[in-house]
């Protein structure tokens, strides 16, 4: 079996906040389907970093899996106005809310491809009903067959986890003190925390 490309996976916070913010709003709208987005990050030889994402509208229909949309239009115009931002995050990926692999995601990545010959997938549950990790990351490499019949793609698993910078790491730790402490500091942080989550 050949090497892959990338062996870890570390998503930052951001990176988690983002996703979950991205779901609800569209969950706000009456959509309960899965959101897709792009993941920006570099390599650090074969660590992957995501350091930031951005979402891009994207639909499917649930009858049929091979009919999907996304606005690559959007994905070029936001990817410009972060490289003037931070030159250094690359698009490394994408991601989706799962909370598992589906039948056209092998497709998708493909389309990212064109942004980043190395593309991971990472599935964020943003609703875990377990505790754990809320990521899944996975890389998409050819099938070889026995019986001599083309080869297929799939996804390989990659070991990801959560890692953060001190800065971040601090800032994470307020907003937990904040969502669990009633003595709360009077930061918009704190005030945005303390109202219900719908």
């Amino acid at each position: 079996m050949p090497e892959l490309a990338v062996q870890k996976v570390v998503v930052h916070p951001l990176v988690l906040l983002s996703v979950v913010d991205h779901f609800n709003r569209i969950g706000k709208v009456g959509n309960q389907k899965r959101v897709v987005g792009v993941l920006l990050g570099s390599w650090q030889k074969k660590v992957l970093d995501v350091s930031n994402s951005f979402a891009v509208p994207f639909d499917e229909d649930d009858k049929d899996d091979s009919v999907w949309f996304l606005d690559h239009d959007y994905l070029e115009n936001m990817y410009g106005m972060f490289k003037k931002v931070n030159a250094r995050e690359r698009i490394v990926g994408w991601y989706h809310t799962g909370p598992k692999l589906h039948k056209n995601d092998i497709a998708i990545n493909e389309l990212m491809k064109r942004y980043c010959p190395n593309s991971v997938l990472v599935i964020i549950d943003v609703k875990p009903k377990d505790l754990g990790l809320p990521t899944e990351a996975y890389i998409s490499v050819e099938e070889v067959h026995d019986d001599g019949t083309p080869t297929s793609k799939t996804f390989e698993h990659v070991t990801s986890e959560i890692g953060a910078e001190e800065a971040e790491e601090v800032g994470v730790e307020h907003l937990l003190r904040c969502r669990t402490s009633s003595t709360c500091c009077p930061t918009l942080a704190c005030r945005s925390l303390s109202r219900p989550f719908t």
